[in-house]
């Protein structure tokens, strides 16, 4: 009773940090226009799933851990929605990678070739990926016949909701894991390795080329950034492969039971990855930490800041108004 009870207000601290740390991620991209390029186009995309992560999913989480009694389709529901968030992190993830990449090997036709246009396409296409993935569970590649040819589950269709009641480990392992998430993983590892090489081979040239005044501040520039966001990935591999590795470990060798305080520290771990992000920001990158000094000293300490709203302001909240109405429009159809 009390491993429960350290278990969900641990879940509670993590959905507070989490819906605060990526408001704050939001709101600095909003009153930072030099935060307002794509690559925080996806960052605002991840902030997003993961403000979701804290508002919705670990509220249900904490529901399901205490044994609710629901409908099966109830309960599916709430299993897929975390994996539509996972998948959505996923893919935002890979797009600033590949973003950070084209940004440096073609720098001089960067702002040709990523407009705010395809960074906004790029952003309702994964949320339209990660929707297709993490509901194919709701089209039939789950438990419920498995359920009731063994007898477990009542003629209305009432369970105990769990997470792996639900959700078959057929689908969890070969298809999501092996099929959409270790390999983007790996993808971004290797582009990441590609950045890195990149950089320090243009530092390392005597004779840099390129339309910049300062090529090395450039690309110094660069390198901190890319450091800073391959840090974002590398920590969520290490939150979310242990929780993968159960469910692979569940599949593989179904007499072996995994302790409970095992899975809670498994599932703490892929839930507080989602409040350390802001966290990284603040520590490494100089204009989000700016941004959020601004938000505390005007919002918190109640200090004044200009009443100044450039017209760049209205354009870009149209155009965030533009890609969530894409999004719900997807989502309705």
């Amino acid at each position: 009773m009390l491993g429960d009870s350290l278990y969900i207000g641990m879940e509670v601290l993590i959905a507070v940090a989490s819906v605060i740390g990526n408001v704050m991620v939001v709101w600095a991209v909003r009153i930072n226009k030099s935060l307002r390029d794509t690559t925080f186009c996806f960052v605002v995309s991840l902030a997003l799933a993961d403000i979701a992560v804290g508002a919705l999913v670990i509220p249900l989480a904490i529901t399901i851990s205490i044994g609710l009694e629901t409908h099966f389709y109830s309960c599916l529901l709430v299993a897929c929605t975390v994996l539509v968030l996972t998948q959505s992190s996923i893919l935002a993830l890979l797009a600033i990678a590949i973003d950070r990449y084209l940004r440096i090997k073609i720098p001089t036709r960067y702002k040709q070739v990523v407009t705010p246009r395809r960074a906004g396409l790029a952003v309702v296409i994964s949320w339209m990926v990660a929707f297709l993935v993490g509901f194919m569970p709701l089209l039939g590649w789950n438990n419920l016949r498995n359920l009731q040819q063994n007898g477990s589950i009542s003629p209305n269709l009432s369970v105990t909701c769990q997470f792996e009641t639900v959700i078959s480990m057929n689908y969890m392992v070969y298809f999501n894991f092996l099929g959409w998430v270790l390999p983007p993983l790996l993808l971004m590892l290797v582009i990441y390795a590609e950045i890195f090489f990149m950089i320090h081979k243009q530092l390392n040239n005597k004779k840099i080329t390129s339309s910049f005044s300062d090529p090395n501040k450039y690309y110094n520039k660069e390198l901190n950034l890319a450091k800073s966001l391959a840090l974002v990935l590398f920590l969520f591999a290490i939150s979310w492969l242990p929780l993968h590795i159960i469910n692979c470990i569940g599949l593989f060798c179904p007499q072996c039971k995994t302790p409970k305080v095992l899975l809670h520290i498994a599932i703490l771990l892929s839930h507080g990855n989602s409040a350390v992000n802001p966290i990284i920001y603040a520590f490494r990158i100089k204009k989000f930490r700016s941004a959020f000094q601004k938000i505390w000293q005007h919002y918190f300490c109640c200090k004044d800041m200009p009443q100044k709203r450039p017209p760049e302001d209205c354009e870009y909240l149209l155009s965030c108004a533009l890609i969530i109405l894409h999004i719900a429009k997807v989502w309705h159809l």
